[in-house]
Formats: C-alpha cells, structure tokens, sequence
C-alpha cells in the first residue's frame, strides 16, 4: 500500500478533473478519500481502470492525459487496467460526435489495439498494467440481460445529451445502437468489479450516469469518476485533433515535439502541466505563482514544460540535446558568433540596458524600437520599456545591432 498521505494522493489524482459542476466534483474528491480509507483499511490497492477504443493507431499528447492519470494511480500503489474497446468499438463512441461515427472492423480494431498499447507502454509501467479485452464479457450478454440494464435508462436522458440534442433539432438520424454504448460501458465497469473508473469531460454521461446507475442496480458499489480535462491543441484553443493539425504526434521526433510544445500559448500551459506532465501539484502550484509574480518567465516555464513532455516519450538526455536544438534553430537564428557583452546592474529596466549598452541613440529612440517590436531577448519581442530586464540573454535591435548581456 502506499505510504503516501491520503489527501496528497487526493490531491493529485484529482489533479486536472473537471466535472462542469463543483459540487459533482467536491462530491467525488469526498468519495474518492472514503474508498482509499477503506482500501487501506482493507490493506487493498483500488482497482482501476479507463476503456480504450483504438480508433487509430496514430496517437498523440491529447490521447495520453488519461493514461498519466492511470500512471498516477500506479505509482501510489493502485491496480490499474487497460481495457481495450474490443467489443464497444464496433459500435463507436457517439459521445463526443454530432453525427454517426463509423464502426470498426474487428480486423482493424485488433491491429489498432496492438500499436496502441505499445504506444500507451511510454506512459504506464508495463510490468504493472493488465490488458482487458470487454468483448470478453459484452459478448457473453444475452439480449434479456441487455434488457434488464437498458431499463435503468430513459430515452430522454439521450436525446438530451448535447450531441444528440444538435442532432435530433438537425433533424439527423440518432441510431438506436448509438445508445448502448454507455451501457456497455457502465457493464464493464460491473465485470471488472472497480472502484475508480477514469476518462474525459466527453465522457462524463457514460461514466457518472449509466456506469454508476448500472453498477448500484447490479448490487455493486458505484465506482468513483475521476473526469479529466480535455488537451487543448497548439491553437491553445479547441480539443487536440490529427484532422485539425494542432496535435503532437506521440511518433514525432524529439526536435519536433520539443518545438510543437513551444508553439502552445502561454495561456495553455496550465492545462499541459496538469493533464500531461509528471509533476506534482506542489510543483505546478510554485510555477504558477512565478509566472504570476513576473519571477518566473512564460518563455524558461514553457521550455521546462517542453523538456519534460519530450523527457517522457524518450529520456532526460535526448530532451536536453531537443532544447539545444530548439534554440540554436529559434533563439539564435541570425545570431553573430561574436559580439559586445554588456554586464546587467541591479535595478535596470530594458530601456536603461538599450540606452547604456549603446544599442539605441537615444531612450526615446528605445521607446519607439520597443513600440515597433524591434526588442527582442533570446528571440522573444519585449514589449515594456519600463519593465525590469527579463533575465541575461542576447539582446538585439533591429536586424543587426547585438548585445550579449551577462
């Protein structure tokens, strides 16, 4: 069992969850405490799992946010399973869809299980993870059993959803087979007999409702939902996606992953630290609170951010040899081998290092280069004249006037 404090490993695991409601959320934090006192108590690891359906076999950083969940629970000592959607896949996650997903082949499914897990083995501990196929046990059910759950459910909670809401007012076919899903998926949760179940926001109507209604209706304990955030892309804005191009491929190399990291906006860095990194929320709390005070700069958290997501997928050495990469390519393109060095002074803000290094003829002449966005430190434009110099750098005016200042 782990030696680590319950409400640390709350705190972690319910790292990045959002339900859409704070008191759904308070309540499963409530749960998720009680279930580890009494796993404890039972001297008993949680048992854990998150579907997959293998839909590709190309994945990416946004595929990976549950599986570092499931990591998680893993390094605090817990059971966890990989459950393949060998079964659910047939039909197709309408979850996430305002039309009518296509169903896999078995032929495809099988081959697009093999590649995901080995991809997945990057994240979680392979010694430490079963592999569950659900046809195992969705394929065993008799049509009066299906019967049986389908009558916990009404149709209006479906076509209330979201997706099929747009849908039916579209006036686009919803199939019938399109509802069992979630019952299939709150059956596997009875077949594996869990107490924690893990996936998305799109997911949240398949896990809190009919997961939790089918196992109390089966005599079970109702298993707890650690519902995560969804990636944002390297937009910063909408859901990761290979169709929309802002993905990072999980097979990129590690230059370009480095690189596509660096590209995410500053105002998604929260996000990737919480849903894809292994930081702690001690750590993500001390780098918040230095991009807030200005002692930490959005440009050395993001190239940390960028360090350690390439660290996980290949190693602390190989993301290291990417940063050089990186800013070699970036931060010092155009950049002369030899130049004036210029030593920093307590105090000085980025219009009295232009005006004392000599780089502007005057600090109203600074003040109309900054206006321009003719700054720049390590690549980055400043754009505040009276601000405090950022940090030690090369600095440079216009397109040939450099600077190193130490």
């Amino acid at each position: 069992m782990s030696k680590v404090p319950i409400d640390d490993q709350v705190a972690l695991l319910m790292q990045g969850t959002e339900y859409g409601d704070e008191e759904l959320k308070k309540n499963m934090a409530n749960e998720l405490r009680q279930r580890l006192i009494e796993a404890e108590r039972e001297h008993r690891p949680l048992r854990v799992y998150c579907g997959f359906d293998p839909r590709t076999s190309d994945l990416h950083l946004g595929h990976t946010v549950p599986m570092r969940k499931l990591r998680q629970f893993q390094e605090l000592g817990h059971e966890v399973t990989f459950v393949v959607g060998s079964f659910t896949s047939l039909i197709g996650d309408p979850s996430d869809k305002d039309k009518l997903r296509p169903r896999l082949t078995q032929l495809e499914v099988e081959f697009n299980a093999h590649t995901y897990a080995e991809q997945a083995y990057k994240i979680l501990d392979r010694d430490k993870t079963k592999i569950r196929f659900n046809s195992e046990w969705l394929s065993e059910l008799t049509f009066a059993e299906l019967i049986e759950l389908a009558s916990n459910f009404t149709i209006q909670q479906f076509v209330t959803r979201e997706n099929f809401r747009k849908r039916w007012d579209n006036g686009d076919p919803i199939y019938l087979h399109e509802t069992f899903y979630a019952i299939m998926q709150g059956y596997d949760a009875h077949a594996l007999q869990t107490d924690v179940q893990v996936g998305g926001t799109d997911q949240l109507f398949n896990i809190v409702t009919a997961a939790r209604k089918i196992m109390t209706s089966l005599g079970d304990k109702p298993n707890i939902a650690i519902i995560l955030g969804i990636l944002p892309g390297t937009d910063g804005e909408v859901k990761m996606s290979k169709s929309l191009g802002n993905h990072i491929p999980l097979l990129s190399t590690p230059e370009d992953m480095y690189g596509k990291v660096m590209s995410v906006p500053d105002k998604a860095m929260g996000s990737f630290m919480r849903l894809v990194t292994r930081w702690t929320p001690d750590r993500i709390a001390e780098f918040e609170a230095g991009l807030n005070s200005g002692t930490l700069h959005p440009r050395d958290a993001k190239m940390s951010l960028a360090r350690e997501i390439v660290a996980i997928f290949h190693d602390e050495a190989i993301a290291l040899a990417a940063e050089e990469a990186f800013k070699k390519v970036f931060q010092q393109k155009d950049v002369p081998d030899k130049m004036p060095e210029f030593a920093l002074q307590p105090g000085q803000t980025v219009l009295d290092v232009l005006a004392a290094a000599g780089l502007v003829a005057s600090k109203s002449d600074g003040r109309r280069m900054i206006e321009q966005k003719g700054v720049k430190l390590d690549g980055e434009i400043l754009e505040k004249f009276d601000a405090a110099f950022p940090h030690p750098g090369v600095l440079q005016v216009g397109k040939r006037r450099f600077v190193r200042v130490k």
